[in-house]
This record gives structure tokens, C-alpha cells and sequence, in this order.
């Protein structure tokens, strides 16, 4: 029986919720973490990881087998369970419902990995790609 190939390639981007500033940089090491725990226990292959106080970027090589939704549900569910049950039991924190995500091919590799990791720099500097930069809005209306 021959194997298949596949080399699936996603940059998951979500937000918190309201856009709160709630990965603050004492806990953010910690999320990111088990965020990238999370996706290696689905078999998914980590290239980079990193963002913002309201937002998360996510690149990954993911198998045939999982789904990008099932990918964000997983790594947010349980990262914001190690926020709420661990880190900050006193504090709110909750992502947005929604999430987005990009395919990308192994010749762009490398400037996802470096757009995603220096995104403190990008940030700062106004330098973003803002159709990396958008996720779903929340409805302000809801509540988690």
C-alpha cells in the first residue's frame, strides 16, 4: 500500500475577548506553551507562535487528520482553561468565538515565521499585514 504526502500549511490568527489586553507578558510565555503543546498532541507541527496582548498568531504543518477548527477549539479551549483555572483564577480572560486562518506554501515559510515572531516589532513599527491582523469581531453584546 504506498503512503500519501501532505504538507498543509496554516497560520491560525484569534483574538481575545473584546480585544482585552489579557496575554500580559508574565502569563504569555505559559499560554503559548500549552497553546503549542496542544497542537503537537494533534500531531501538528509548530513553526511559530507569538502576538500581542489581544491577539495570537499560530503557524503550523497540520496532518491530513485535523481539521483548522479543530485546531483553534483545542488550542484556545484549553489555553484559556491554564488562564482561568491556574494563572489568573482571580481574572476574567476568554478568546473571541471566532478565529482566522491562512494557507501558505513551503516557498513563504519563513517570512510567516518571521512576520509571526517579531510581531512585538511589526506592531510597533505599524509594518503589519493587516489581512494577517484580522479576526472576527466580537459581538459586544455577547456574553462568554
Amino acid at each position: 500500500m504506498s503512503r500519501s504526502k501532505s504538507e498543509i500549511y496554516l497560520h491560525l490568527v484569534w483574538a481575545t475577548w473584546r480585544r482585552q489586553p489579557f496575554v500580559t507578558p508574565d502569563i504569555e510565555r505559559a499560554i503559548y506553551r500549552c497553546i503549542s503543546q496542544q497542537a503537537q498532541a494533534l500531531k501538528c507541527v509548530v513553526l511559530a507562535i507569538g502576538g500581542m496582548p489581544d491577539h495570537v498568531h499560530l503557524a503550523v504543518i497540520a496532518p491530513t487528520t485535523v481539521s483548522a477548527a479543530q485546531l483553534a477549539n483545542r488550542v484556545k479551549g484549553v489555553s484559556s482553561t491554564l488562564v482561568r483555572k491556574q494563572l489568573r483564577p482571580e481574572a476574567f480572560f476568554n478568546w473571541q468565538d471566532g478565529f482566522a486562518v491562512f494557507s501558505f506554501g513551503p516557498d513563504h515559510k519563513d517570512r510567516v515565521i518571521a512576520y509571526i515572531r517579531k510581531q512585538k516589532q511589526h506592531h510597533g513599527a505599524g509594518k503589519l499585514w493587516l489581512h494577517w491582523e484580522e479576526t472576527p469581531d466580537n459581538d459586544p453584546d455577547a456574553i462568554p
